[in-house]
């Protein structure tokens, strides 16, 4: 596996643009399944046959991991022998044909629109403040991923125009409209603020988000912001930037939003991802009607 480290994780970096915290954890899956065929007596990865493959799954659950850590596992697999095969390394991908448990769909989490005003009207008129102000604002408006948030540079910002370009996890670049109260906050933070702050070093001249030192700020300090800000406006909920992004999309879906559309605002790949969203949308139609509806 050590030969092929490096050009896995820039295979995974540049062409998959998949974050460092998820390289970090398609190679560890890796290197687990390698001592797995060391175990059995496969000495090379390229060695692996369906068999082997399959029986690691069947360990995986003997020892009573999740379905989500399976299909997960299982998809670092694939995505290495998709490289293998596409560089000549193996002759045969072994993961072909063998299929991921079926994940439980869990209820998703997200804020209502009384918990998304008090939220983003958490932020005093601090430098901090204005800063976190813009970066909440933009995380509501767009759906973007923290990741996406974090490596955000000023010049993906188009306040003239009301737009900021994504480029993604599967480097396919998306242009997502601003609302009127995210480009206020953009504005304040970009125009007064982040001047304040900005610092000559390798990022700062071009992030758009600084943290106090003028580097990027990084994913620990947007989780703990944000956490900071929910247990101020007094959520019981454990609010993540995940849930942040979830309410974007359930909020769109109930004001009547295409799941096209939302697909291609939230840089999904696959639509059954965005459908997800679509049932939230039900139980809540279906709550109002038991609501209003006199003989419901």
């Amino acid at each position: 596996m050590s030969s092929y480290n490096d050009e896995f994780r820039k295979y995974l970096s540049e062409t998959r643009k998949l974050a460092d915290n998820s390289v970090n954890a398609y190679v560890r899956d890796i290197a687990e399944f390698n001592t797995f065929l060391t175990d059995k007596g496969v000495s090379e990865l390229c060695s692996a046959s369906q068999a082997d493959v399959a029986a690691y799954l069947l360990k995986l659950k003997h020892d009573s991991k999740s379905a989500s850590t399976v299909s997960r596992k299982m998809a670092s697999i694939r995505a290495f022998y998709k490289f293998m095969t596409m560089k000549g390394y193996c002759l045969e991908n072994p993961a072909t044909d063998i299929k991921s448990p079926k994940i439980a769909r869990k209820d998703i989490e997200y804020l209502t629109l009384l918990e998304v005003e008090s939220l983003l009207g958490q932020p005093d008129n601090s430098v901090r403040g204005i800063r976190d102000k813009a970066i909440l604002e933009l995380m509501y408006a767009t759906g973007l991923r923290v990741s996406e948030v974090i490596e955000a540079d000023v010049d993906h910002v188009n306040l003239r125009m009301g737009f900021v370009i994504c480029t993604g996890e599967h480097g396919k670049a998306r242009i997502i409209p601003l609302g009127r109260p995210a480009r206020a906050a953009l504005e304040d933070y970009i125009y007064e603020d982040r001047a304040k702050i900005i610092r000559e070093n390798e990022d700062g001249g071009k992030a758009l988000f600084l943290n106090y030192y003028g580097g990027r700020m990084t994913r620990q300090s947007m989780w703990k912001m944000i956490k900071e800000y929910a247990a101020a406006a007094g959520l019981k909920k454990k609010i993540t930037p995940q849930i942040l992004r979830n309410s974007f999309a359930v909020h769109m879906v109930q004001n009547g939003a295409d799941l096209k559309s939302l697909q291609e605002l939230m840089g999904h790949e696959d639509m059954a991802a965005t459908q997800i969203y679509l049932s939230v949308s039900r139980n809540h139609i279906k709550d109002v009607y038991d609501r209003a509806h006199p003989r419901a």
